[in-house]
């Protein structure tokens, strides 16, 4: 279905709503963002007086109608900061010693909003995440073609790279460089910490790297275009870039490659990008642009499975040659060339640990290059670019960078995070809180996660039956469970289930009840209690419920980790309490729901 001419030109249809819902980071829970108005009720001697507070504001302003007196005010900032540090906390566990790729685009590059983009990047890298940054350049290359004099060339997603134009993308590149080194060389400001003692560390700037990590091959001429010195990737440097990053440095990866000749080449960022993050085995990359991805009614999509993004872009593939290119990249399922090695299951594992189906494996032999999708290393569509005149016209919104972060999730990288650079704090935003702010494709959901159908009966007996029988589940009569199975959802891998659990809405109380569940023993440890347990708050958000609770004798400790307290008999719903066996003496658990955001339709 085509975007009608009268939507905003990056609006995208969203075709599939009902799809799985995972956490943003994985793990953790959000956290309040900005600074708001409080109404309070303080009460005196003289009676009860209302007030309001004004605290400061993301923007730096400060409203200064603040009607108590400066030492409360101070305690509840002071009470905000600390619970911001432990909501924070685990988004903290979750990144530290964690790989993200961050590609900047070129607007971005030369606004102002890359100063803060950066200073995030340096907060962040103090907290033990490892950065490759890739700036953009065609805007750069483009302007200083203009100021000469000279056109730009472009035929398709690429550049013809003349003498001239490998002469500017020179300049470009180098000047980028070293705004970025001076920039993030500073380190944090000093003026603050001096009362905690002095310390050398303190005076050391963030290390930024550079260097031959890129090896290229000419593009050449084809179908009888000659593209001059425009670059192909062939081999990301890995071990040195990652002894680099090991070091404490951050990496900065230049889209000017080097061949086996001495060459310099223009490549394309975005097909640098994929190929390092594929490489790499990075656990994310981040594309900060200049706007936001929406759906046809202009609200944010901020979450897209594989499969959805995958869909999106093939139903536009016909308004633009980028989108395409990908499905032409992706559909070889005839002749697939397999990246590895398979295990008994046919799953592919890849760098970073994550399990692939091999039909959505790497598609970047690192030391070769992009493989076409039909076996050949050599053919004449190479890589994923972006760029052309497409892309700097923009008819197609950022459908580009959609089917970039669809062709990256299926080579490995476990989620592309789509961000709009022009949002103060745009990175913090995203990285520490539940929903986040821009756009995230995932591709760690090959295991469908659906509601449970009659044909899962034997399959979820078999399942629970061990937890029953040891007295860790209630035990349910066939009968039983049939009547319940409407409310079981399962995961399910290679046609098999895998995992199941169950939701019980108790709709006048706005409650449900977590319960039976259970994982297979040899798919244990992998993380499918947590997906389970995802899938159920957000099935419970969209029926309108505000609260979690369980019964439980041996699993308590699993539930308070992931936010359940314990509670009285007398927390839960009057109906399910007739029902409960007390011999069994189970503890009772709840956890309060917190409003859904991500802005995706259950």
């Amino acid at each position: 279905m085509a975007t009608s001419p009268s939507l905003p030109f990056n609006c995208f249809p969203l075709q599939n709503r009902n799809i799985v819902w995972r956490p943003r980071n994985v793990v953790g829970e959000s956290f309040s963002g900005g600074f708001h108005s409080i109404k309070l009720l303080l009460s005196n001697n003289k009676g009860i007086a209302r007030c309001n507070i004004w605290e400061e504001t993301e923007s730096g302003g400060s409203a200064n109608s603040i009607s108590i007196d400066d030492t409360t005010n101070s305690s509840m900032k002071e009470d905000r900061f600390v619970r911001f540090f432990r909501e924070a906390w685990p988004y903290f566990r979750a990144h530290q010693g964690s790989t993200f790729l961050v590609l900047i685009s070129a607007e971005i590059l030369d606004s102002a909003y890359l100063d803060p983009i950066l200073m995030d990047i340096s907060l962040l890298h103090g907290l033990g995440i490892k950065f490759v940054l890739a700036p953009g350049t065609h805007v750069q290359i483009d302007k200083l073609l203009a100021e000469r004099g000279k056109e730009p060339k472009y035929v398709g997603r690429y550049r013809i790279t003349d003498s001239d134009s490998l002469q500017a993308a020179m300049d470009a590149a180098g000047r980028i460089r070293i705004m970025i080194e001076a920039k993030l060389s500073p380190g944090p400001s000093l003026c603050n910490i001096r009362r905690h003692g002095d310390n050398s560390r303190w005076h050391d700037g963030v290390s930024v790297v550079s260097g031959n990590f890129l090896a290229a091959k000419r593009r050449g001429v084809v179908e009888g275009i000659d593209y001059g010195a425009t670059g192909e990737v062939k081999k990301i440097d890995v071990s040195r870039i990652r002894e680099r990053l090991d070091q404490d440095s951050i990496v900065i990866l230049s889209n000017l490659g080097y061949s086996s000749s001495g060459e310099v080449l223009n490549c394309n960022t975005y097909e640098v990008a994929t190929a390092c993050a594929l490489a790499l085995g990075a656990e994310k990359l981040i594309c900060i642009i200049d706007g936001p991805i929406l759906d046809e009614s202009g609200r944010l999509i901020r979450f897209l499975t594989l499969q959805d993004a995958d869909m999106l872009v093939r139903k536009r593939a016909k308004q633009s040659e980028i989108a395409a290119n990908y499905v032409k990249a992706v559909d070889q399922e005839d002749h697939p060339n397999w990246f590895g090695h398979s295990d008994s299951n046919g799953m592919v594992p890849s760098q970073n640990g994550n399990y692939l189906r091999e039909r959505y494996n790497a598609t970047f032999q690192n030391g070769v290059g992009f493989d076409s999708g039909n076996g050949l290393w050599a053919s004449e569509e190479q890589g994923f670019a972006i760029g052309g005149l497409e892309r700097l016209g923009r008819l197609n919104g950022y459908l580009s960078e959609l089917a970039a972060a669809a062709f990256v999730c299926r080579g490995g990288v476990q989620r592309v995070h789509l961000l709009d650079g022009t949002i103060a704090g745009v990175l913090l935003k995203e990285l520490f809180q539940r929903d986040g702010v821009g756009t995230m494709v995932a591709s760690d959901v090959y295991e469908g996660t659906r509601m449970a159908k009659v044909t899962d009966f034997d399959a979820i007996r078999q399942i629970i039956k061990p937890l029953e029988e040891s007295g860790t589940l209630v035990k349910r009569t066939d009968e039983e469970l049939l009547e319940a199975l409407d409310s079981f959802i399962v995961v399910e891998r290679e046609g098999h289930v895998i995992a199941c659990a169950a939701l019980f809405p108790f709709y006048k109380d706005k409650c449900g009840e977590v319960a039976a569940i259970a994982v297979s023993p040899d798919c244990r440890g992998q993380g499918q209690g947590d997906k389970l347990l995802d899938y159920i708050e957000k099935k419970a958000s969209s029926l309108e419920l505000e609260m979690l609770f369980l019964l439980t004798t041996r699993t308590a400790d699993w539930f308070v980790r992931r936010g359940f307290s314990e509670c009285s008999i007398d927390s839960l719903p009057a109906e399910r309490r007739k029902k409960i066996n007390l011999s069994r003496k189970s503890k009772y658990y709840t956890k309060k729901l917190l409003p859904d955001m991500s802005g995706i339709l259950f």
